[in-house]
């Protein structure tokens, strides 16, 4: 450590780099593939498994390690695809099973791995399982798969308990019996198309058992776990006087406590429950009988931080996403605590921290970093509400994106970051397919927004993105400059930033390193800057208003916007930007 110090600086050790062989899963870069809206291949404006598979190889020139792809599965789509009617095949608006397996074979092919969304919270209400449910009636078998209960009042019209849907709404849809008369209530924690299964069920856990080996047979590396969370209630079902969110931590002003915590956790009887750990021992158990190190990657809006760990431990999943980094604000102090937090819980357990700023369920950090308060999660942005300043928010996004790849871990890029591009504020509410605009009353607009389909060529209808020009939801005219083929070979683009600090990250291993805190730089006093050291690797980032200078002795290996030198030849680095360097010149 001693030897990456600027001159008169102190450095505090948070985490020691790991040695030897490690599992790939430990230090990975995984690009999150959202299916519709990544690339078309049919032309009929959604996106598709042979789009995906054509487009591979852009994914393997930007240098990630594995993919992510959200659900294909056969589904109804009332929750793009997070409502499946049948786990072991391909919905047909994305293609076929063989489909499936040539995009394995082929990612194999250029050494990126694939994971896949898996959903065990509920099912589609189109599920043969439900069907059978609701057809057999109270006290049956098929029943006991699902959260079934009767209703309280005098005839049973009072829901079973005052629970809401994290889309907006009762928790609860009350079914009318087979003999037309007011029936039993199901529990649905989302869309009412979306009944929430049984986990204390033995056949349910069996079922799943068998839907992890069909696609650990044909080749899957992981599974990423939907409301991982999610699946064991509170014994009794108890009343709960909380309101369930998509992002419980979409505070402005949330800053961060001393335990890392931002909000982001998600509580209540419904979530968190130890009894979810027993049911991810059976699964590591499962993936343990293949070999190539296949992971389970948690989907838990949990904390502390210390409980989010508890996911991780060598017996359970392998990952978990670190929410309370992506829902922290922009804010030294914040960051560092969240970082230091996530960084020592985790280490607990002898689990990798997982970095994580955009998904498919959160406003585009280009965007977000953009707001009034930057870092602050709307659920959504419209055309009528406050508009986040693009180029600003852009510039943060970069620092945020070479700060994260810095850090010690595995870490997840959002399909369309690489790109820079924000989110669709502007989008026409009428075109809004995202159920929570309709089950919040129009009032949350939801992730459409952060789902709009790539931009791959500027000049084409549709960006590039289907051979007829169609898109299931409209573009932007900002994104033409956007588009993959603007920006690649340009230098200091957005997409060439992002390359090139995949290759250093590499080159230098910091997915595997250390990370010790720098006090002392120059004009850091302001509290606005942080700074740590990895490996042999210098981090900077200036998130005040001011020009940072940094020594002159400093060998600059990348940074998130052009830097300029002064006459001493001091390291002149500008608000919102991040720097890695290595010291002696």
């Amino acid at each position: 450590m001693a030897t990456t110090q600027p001159t008169s600086t102190t450095t505090t050790l948070v985490h020691r780099a790991t040695s030897g062989a490690a599992e790939w899963w430990r230090t990975a870069v995984i690009y999150q593939v959202y299916p519709r809206s990544f690339a078309d291949a049919d032309g009929d404006g959604i996106g598709d498994l042979p789009g995906i598979t054509s487009r591979l190889r852009h994914l393997a020139r930007l240098g990630v390690d594995a993919v992510w792809l959200s659900p294909f599965y056969r589904s109804p789509q009332h929750d793009a695809g997070y409502d499946v009617a049948d786990y072991r095949d391909v919905d047909p608006v994305f293609g076929t099973l063989a489909d499936a397996d040539d995009l394995l074979a082929t990612a194999h092919d250029l050494g990126i791995r694939v994971i896949v969304d898996l959903v065990p919270n509920h099912t589609s209400d189109e599920h043969p399982w439900f069907v059978q449910a609701v057809a057999a009636g109270p006290g049956s078998p098929e029943r006991a798969r699902y959260v079934f209960r009767d209703g309280r009042g005098t005839d049973g019209e009072q829901p079973p308990n005052n629970w809401t849907s994290v889309f907006g709404g009762p928790a609860w849809t009350r079914l009318t019996e087979p003999d037309g008369t007011p029936g039993q209530w199901y529990l649905h924690l989302f869309d009412v198309h979306q009944p929430d299964l049984d986990w204390t069920n033995d056949e349910v856990r069996e079922e799943f058992r068998s839907v992890l080996r069909f696609w650990l047979d044909r080749g899957v590396d992981g599974f990423r776990v939907d409301v991982a969370h999610g699946l064991v209630k509170a014994e009794g079902l108890p009343d709960w006087d909380g309101t369930s969110a998509m992002i419980d931590g979409a505070h402005e002003g949330t800053t961060g406590s001393e335990d890392g915590a931002t909000g982001a956790g998600s509580t209540g009887p419904m979530w968190d429950q130890d009894g979810v750990h027993e049911i991810y021992r059976d699964w590591h158990s499962v993936l343990a009988e293949y070999d190539g190190d296949r992971c389970l990657v948690a989907e838990a809006w949990v904390e502390p931080l210390a409980r989010l760990a508890a996911y991780v431990r060598d017996d359970e999943m392998h990952q978990a996403f670190n929410f309370s980094f992506l829902t922290t604000l922009w804010s030294a102090d914040a960051l560092r605590r969240v970082v230091t937090e996530s960084l020592e819980a985790n280490d607990e357990v002898g689990a990798p921290t997982t970095w994580v700023l955009s998904n498919h369920d959160v406003v585009r950090h280009a965007s977000r970093l953009g707001l009034a308060t930057p870092g602050a999660k709307p659920n959504g942005i419209g055309a009528q509400d406050p508009q986040p300043d693009e180029e600003l928010g852009l510039r943060r996004a970069r620092a945020a994106t070479l700060l994260m790849l810095a850090l010690p871990g595995s870490a997840y890029l959002y399909q369309g970051e690489e790109l820079g591009l924000p989110e669709h504020t502007t989008l026409d509410d009428d075109e809004r397919q995202d159920p929570t605009w309709w089950r919040s009353g129009r009032t949350e607009r939801g992730r459409d927004g952060c789902r709009i389909p790539l931009p791959w060529t500027a000049d084409e209808p549709g960006h590039g993105f289907s051979p007829t020009g169609a898109t299931w939801l409209t573009q932007p005219d900002s994104f033409a400059r956007y588009a993959l083929d603007a920006q690649r070979g340009v230098r200091g683009s957005t997409y060439e930033t992002y390359r090139s600090a995949l290759r250093l990250r590499r080159e230098f291993r910091l997915g595997s390193g250390s990370l010790a805190w720098v006090d002392g730089l120059p004009d850091t006093a302001r509290g606005s800057v942080l700074a740590f050291v990895n490996r042999e690797i210098l981090v900077v980032t200036n998130l005040g208003p001011e020009t940072l200078r940094l020594p002159a002795d400093l060998q600059l290996v990348h940074a998130s916007q052009d830097l300029a030198v002064a006459e001493d030849d001091a390291v002149l680095v500008p608000a919102d930007t991040t720097v890695w360097a290595r010291l002696g010149r």
